[in-house]
C-alpha cells in the first residue's frame, strides 16, 4: 500500500503524523511511504531522518494525496486539501466532524473513508488514539490557566499556589475524564483548591479514591455548575461524549457570577465546546473577552507542543496504521472491531450515528 503523510498545515499546528519507526515498520512490511517536504520540521525531525528510513520526499500537498492510497494526518483536512482528496481514499486523523457541517458535506462529497481517531474504541471501551493528547491537553489547560490569570494577560492578577496568608486560585474543572483527571492532577502540584464535576458516580469515586485532598469531586448538576462559577478563578471545560457535540454546560447568563478577569479554557472546542460564549481561537490569538471573563478555545492546543504530541500520538496510532496497511482499508474495517469504531464516513454516507444525529443526516450502519 502507498501511505501518504502531508505536511499540517492548519494555524500554529506542529504535529506530524508519524515518526521516523513509524516509516522504517511500514517499508520493512512492503510498503511505500510518501512525505510531504518538510511535514516534520515542526516536531524537530528532518527529511533526512525520513528518508534514511525509506520515505519518499515529494514537494507538494498535491503529490501526497495525488498518489497515495491511505493519507494519515493529525488534524481534518482544510477546505484547500478538500479537492486533492479522491473517491476510494482512506484518511486516518482526528476529524471531529459534529464540530463542523462544512468538512462533514466535504468529505461526504469526497468519496473518501474517513476514519477518526477520536472515535476508535478498543474492546474495554476506552479511547486509545484521544486519549495522549487528551492528556497533554489537560496537563496545558493548567500552564495556559496560570499564564492567562496574570494581569498583563488580562486575568485577575492570581497565582495559583498562592502565598502563606494568601489563598490559593479556586480551579473548577467541569469533566472527570482524562482530560479533566490530567487537568487536576497539575493543579494539585500547583497546591490550588480544585473541584472537579462530572455525572458519573463511579468516576468520582474513583477520583476521589486516587486524587490528593485538595481535589474535591462534586456531582455535576445546574444548581452546583452555577455554585462553583462564583467561586472559581479558572474554569477547565474538559467535557466529552465521544463523536458528538459537547453540552452548553454554561450559558451567557451564567458569566455574570463569575468574577472580572476570571478565566476560562475551554478544552471541549474541539467538539464546539462547553461553553455557549465559547468560539475557535489559535495559538497566536488565543484569547477574547466576553462577559468580562478571559476565554481561551484554542482547537489545537496539543500542536503547541508538537515535539511531546507528536511521538506521544504516534506511540498510539502507528499499529492501527500498519493493520490497514497490511489488511486493506475494507478487510481492516471489517476484520477489527475497533477500526469499525473509527469508521466516521464512508463512500458518501455517515456511518458514526452521533455524528448523523448532530447534523440530521441519514445514517449508515
Amino acid at each position: 500500500m502507498i501511505v501518504g503523510v502531508p505536511r499540517e498545515i492548519k494555524r500554529d499546528e506542529y504535529r506530524v503524523a508519524m515518526l521516523p519507526v513509524g516509516v522504517d515498520e511500514l517499508v520493512r512490511a512492503g510498503h511505500q511511504v510518501l512525505f510531504e517536504a518538510g511535514a516534520g520540521l515542526g516536531s524537530g525531525i528532518t527529511d533526512a531522518e525520513y528518508q534514511e528510513q525509506g520515505a519518499r520526499i515529494v514537494p507538494t500537498a498535491a503529490d501526497v494525496f495525488g498518489q497515495a492510497e491511505l493519507i494519515v494526518k493529525v488534524k481534518e483536512p482544510l477546505p484547500q486539501e478538500w479537492p486533492l482528496i479522491r473517491p476510494g481514499q482512506a484518511l486516518f486523523t482526528y476529524f471531529h466532524f459534529a464540530a463542523s457541517r462544512e468538512l462533514t458535506d466535504a468529505m461526504l462529497a469526497s468519496g473518501a473513508t474517513c476514519l477518526a481517531y477520536e472515535t476508535l474504541r478498543d474492546p474495554q471501551g476506552r479511547l486509545p488514539l484521544l486519549t495522549p493528547m487528551s492528556e497533554v491537553a489537560g496537563r496545558m489547560s493548567i500552564q495556559e490557566g496560570a499564564k492567562y490569570l496574570e494581569k498583563p494577560q488580562m486575568g485577575r492578577g492570581i497565582l495559583l499556589a498562592g502565598v502563606p496568608g494568601v489563598a490559593p486560585a479556586h480551579i473548577t474543572i467541569l469533566g472527570g475524564g482524562i482530560v479533566g483527571a490530567n487537568a487536576a492532577k497539575i493543579a494539585a502540584g500547583f497546591q490550588a483548591d480544585i473541584a472537579i464535576l462530572d455525572v458519573n458516580m463511579d468516576r468520582l469515586r474513583y477520583l476521589d479514591d486516587i486524587m490528593p485532598p485538595n481535589v474535591n469531586v462534586l456531582y455535576s448538576d445546574r444548581h452546583t455548575i452555577r455554585a462553583q462559577l462564583k467561586l472559581a478563578d479558572l474554569v477547565i471545560g474538559a467535557v466529552l461524549i465521544p463523536g458528538a457535540r459537547a453540552p452548553k454546560l454554561v450559558t451567557r447568563q451564567d458569566l455574570k457570577v463569575m468574577k472580572p478577569g476570571s478565566v476560562i479554557i475551554d478544552v471541549a472546542i474541539d467538539q464546539g465546546g462547553c461553553i455557549e460564549t465559547s468560539r475557535p481561537t489559535t495559538h497566536s490569538d488565543p484569547t477574547y473577552m466576553d462577559e468580562d471573563v478571559l476565554h481561551y478555545c484554542v482547537t489545537n492546543m496539543p500542536g503547541a507542543v508538537g515535539r511531546t504530541s507528536t511521538f506521544a500520538l504516534c506511540n498510539v496510532t502507528l499499529p492501527w496504521v500498519m493493520q490497514l496497511a497490511e489488511r486493506g482499508i475494507d478487510d481492516a474495517c471489517q476484520e477489527l472491531p475497533p477500526l469499525a469504531t473509527a469508521v466516521n464516513i464512508r463512500r458518501g454516507q455517515v456511518t458514526y450515528r452521533a455524528v448523523a444525529e448532530t447534523f440530521g443526516l441519514p445514517f449508515a450502519n
